[in-house]
């Protein structure tokens, strides 16, 4: 007769034994199990190699966003054995970091997890599906987290699929290193499961949603034309086989998650049913990272800090030049043209110019303040800039500017092609904002200091015609009366929408609106991505209607839509075009150096 304890013993054995088969007696094996979708409960194992008797176990305390979330908030229990299973002590070293004794030939540490935060900067798991963002369910071995590891996952419901761009192994997946892997999300469900070849490699697309809410085949022809147009653009294709992850929930939705070897994007289904360009230009934007971010990249952000923030100044332009790069391939694609992309612009001017902070605020700065998004009141138009809207127009501005001092032998793309290969292809990170200075300036051979301590580290204002004289526009200022829903409201990714202003004295403080106040619904519908925009259609005198969540039950307000003027910029032909100006024109619309002007 076997004994439990005997049992037991040897099933700790026998993990032992599947580890060293599969993996190497020296890497780290994970499993997580997703006992409880009902409850949002996963249950992980980490097996332990041998190594030092005393280990310590970290949780990221961020992850996805620049936002220090301390996802060890959810975990419920956390417990250790040795070999024969025997209980270890594990006890906490503070709140997201474990200390493990009697380690020395190896252990098994389990741990109990919540995870209930949609979006592409979360983790999941319901009776629906799950997606993981991995560091927000992993603990990582301190002593061995640049060691090879294994992944594997059971309680998998049996009409459910697993994707990954992570290398499967024998009924698991192996990562060389942890960053490796929490760089891999990790999609469980019934998707729908596509692909596609284009430029040499081959791509797969995981779709969560009903098969109804989108069309699969206008879908993978735009995905066609984005990765043909970026590949090309780049010249560069540092991959073999790549994922795209979407997911079109009927609620609220929006954003994309960026890494090395897929993307993981969120959209309402009833957006993309409306029109795609949402959905080109945030697969637009996030397939860009592949390149800028994660292969092009800070040296303020290697190697990453998991338990604290990691400051930058870089972000307005690893995130805001690569929203230039999304409008330039998408003008490559034929998925914009130059109407729109002129529109747009206007729009981006436009947003930058009425955040009274752009005169107190440098793009470097708003970059160091990343860590402060989470906070209401930063987010205010006083208080801060978006470096994905100044950086965004610094992408075109500096492109410009590349262009007249290289006489159109240089451009934006130059620029990225030499980062690409005097950093990433050279397994080099690039200094900050003096790492763009350099190698504008190599592509250029001009000197661009000017430009960097003008816009980018000091708060100069922009003299948008200075630019865009160079291909025959203008920036056209005019005053506009605009719909006043008379409040602001912000929605911090993931997070709900909430109010961070209200006019004084005006309609909606009168009707009980309040600062902090958890926006739920706008004119019957769901608090979105598109809110804002849906608020922008509404006309003075027309009735809103919202309901919100504040220190009480739900409730509906409603009141008067007032009016107000404000500062518009309208981007357009100038007088007089020349011939010059329209062929560099082209150029820039095509992200392409090259006019056909012979040079001065």
């Amino acid at each position: 007769m076997i004994t439990h304890a005997i049992r037991r013993a040897l099933q700790v054995a026998l993990c032992f034994a599947i580890l060293a088969t599969f993996s190497g007696a020296s890497d780290v094996s994970y499993t997580v199990s997703l006992d409880s979708p009902e409850q949002h409960l996963v249950q992980v194992q980490i097996i332990l190699p041998p190594g030092p008797a005393t280990r310590e176990l970290q949780f990221p305390v961020w992850n996805a966003l620049y936002q220090v979330r301390d996802f060890a908030q959810f975990v419920n229990w956390v417990r250790a054995k040795d070999r024969a299973g025997n209980s270890l002590v594990i006890r906490q070293a503070n709140d997201s970091r474990w200390q493990l004794d009697g380690a020395a030939d190896g252990a098994i540490v389990e741990y109990q997890v919540y995870v209930d935060s949609f979006g592409p900067f979360g983790a999941q798991l319901n009776s629906h599906h799950a997606f993981l963002n991995l560091a927000q369910v992993l603990m990582y071995p301190v002593d061995v987290r640049n060691t090879p590891l294994t992944i594997g996952f059971s309680h998998v419901p049996s009409d459910w699929h697993i994707a990954t761009p992570l290398q499967p192994v024998s009924g698991s997946y192996s990562a060389e290193n942890y960053d490796r892997l929490v760089d891999s999300p990790v999609e469980m469900s019934a998707f729908h499961d596509l692909s596609f070849d284009e430029a040499g490699g081959h791509f797969r697309v995981i779709i969560d949603a009903d098969a109804t809410d989108y069309d699969s085949a206008k879908i993978v022809g735009n995905l066609h034309k984005i990765v043909a147009a970026a590949t090309s653009w780049m010249n560069d294709r540092p991959f073999d086989t790549y994922t795209f992850f979407y997911h079109f929930p009927r609620g609220p939705a929006g954003g994309g998650m960026e890494h090395a070897y897929s993307t993981a994007i969120d959209l309402n289904a009833a957006t993309i049913q409306r029109s795609l360009y949402p959905f080109n230009s945030v697969t637009s934007h996030e397939f860009f990272h592949l390149w800028n971010v994660k292969r092009i990249r800070p040296q303020t952000l290697e190697p990453i800090d998991y338990t604290r923030e990691n400051f930058t100044r870089a972000l307005w332009f690893s995130e805001g030049v690569t929203s230039t790069a999304e409008e330039i391939i998408q003008l490559r694609a034929g998925l914009i043209e130059e109407k729109q992309f002129v529109a747009r612009l206007g729009e981006q001017i436009s947003e930058l110019e009425n955040r009274p902070a752009h005169l107190t605020q440098s793009a470097e700065e708003s970059s160091l303040d990343a860590w402060l998004e989470g906070v209401d009141y930063y987010r205010r138009p006083e208080r801060s800039i978006s470096y994905y809207n100044k950086g965004e127009l610094l992408g075109f501005m500096l492109d410009l500017a590349i262009r007249g001092a290289s006489h159109d032998r240089a451009s934006l793309r130059e620029l990225f092609q030499w980062m690409n290969a005097n950093y990433a292809k050279k397994g080099r990170f690039f200094d900050d904002s003096n790492g763009v200075r350099e190698a504008a300036e190599a592509v250029s051979h001009a000197d661009l200091g000017w430009f960097f301590t003008k816009y980018v580290s000091g708060r100069e204002e922009i003299p948008w015609n200075d630019f865009l004289r160079y291909v025959g526009l203008h920036a056209e200022q005019l005053s506009i009366s605009i719909p006043d829903p008379g409040f602001i409201a912000s929605r911090n990714f993931d997070g709900p929408m909430s109010v961070i202003a209200v006019t004084p004295r005006g309609d909606a403080e009168r009707a009980g609106l309040q600062v902090g106040d958890i926006i739920t619904a706008i004119q019957g519908k769901p608090a979105s991505e598109e809110s804002n925009q849906q608020l922008s259609r509404l006309n003075s005198g027309e009735t809103i209607s919202i309901k919100i969540r504040s220190r009480g039950p739900e409730r509906e307000l409603q009141w008067k839509v007032a009016a107000r003027q404000e500062i518009s910029y309208r981007v357009s032909d100038v007088d007089h075009i020349t011939p010059e100006q329209q062929a560099r024109r082209a150029a820039w619309l095509k992200g392409e150096a090259e006019t056909g002007v012979p040079a001065p």
